[in-house]
């Protein structure tokens, strides 16, 4: 069950605006190739192929990154989310720009005042299925990798979200041992 913690900080947000949340699954893939076939049949889609680079700050609570989307976009994004295993609640802000207008100055600030962390390679492959993102991850030095983010609704619960996430686990064939707690972050800071 998802920790009682994210509808906590969801209650104590102020009311003019309310921080986005998602109900997430993090699994290590076996077979990549079946994973691509299967999202892309859920989603009726080839998906969209994003280059990333994402570079983590220190930060004294939850994480704090800015993700560079090749030729795409830029994203500031600071989350909070426990580390368990199966569907957990993310709560979330992003600022999001062109490429170009976040990375050169934003990285230099936060580098100096809040040191790096490390920095994650990666290419995604986005499936969408319903207001779920489905990700097949290719990190580099880490392997292959699949993420299911639900975007929650406001009227949503956490536990509606937790079950489109287990139902969409299921359909995807990924396997309970195979489920993941933390960030690649913390995956690479590990080697």
């Amino acid at each position: 069950m998802i920790l009682s913690r994210c509808l906590v900080r969801r209650l104590c947000v102020t009311s003019y605006k309310e921080m986005p949340r998602n109900t997430e699954i993090k699994a290590r893939v076996q077979d990549v190739a079946k994973l691509h076939k299967i999202a892309a049949e859920l989603s009726q889609s080839s998906g969209e192929v994003l280059h990333q680079e994402d570079t983590f700050f220190n930060t004294p609570q939850g994480r704090l990154k800015l993700r560079v989307i090749k030729d795409k976009r830029e994203e500031l994004i600071y989350y909070e989310r426990p580390d368990q295993e199966g569907p957990k609640c993310s709560d979330f802000v992003k600022v999001e720009r062109k490429a170009g207008e976040l990375s050169d100055d934003i990285k230099l600030l936060l580098s100096r005042s809040l040191g790096v962390k490390g920095s994650v390679k990666k290419t995604r492959t986005l499936y969408m299925v319903g207001q779920t993102r489905i990700h097949v991850d290719k990190v580099e030095n880490l392997g292959d990798f699949m993420e299911l983010e639900v975007m929650l609704n406001d009227d949503q619960s956490l536990e509606e979200g937790e079950k489109i996430a287990l139902d969409l686990q299921e359909k995807l064939g990924v396997k309970q041992e195979d489920l993941l707690t933390g960030a690649y972050m913390d995956m690479i800071l590990k080697q």
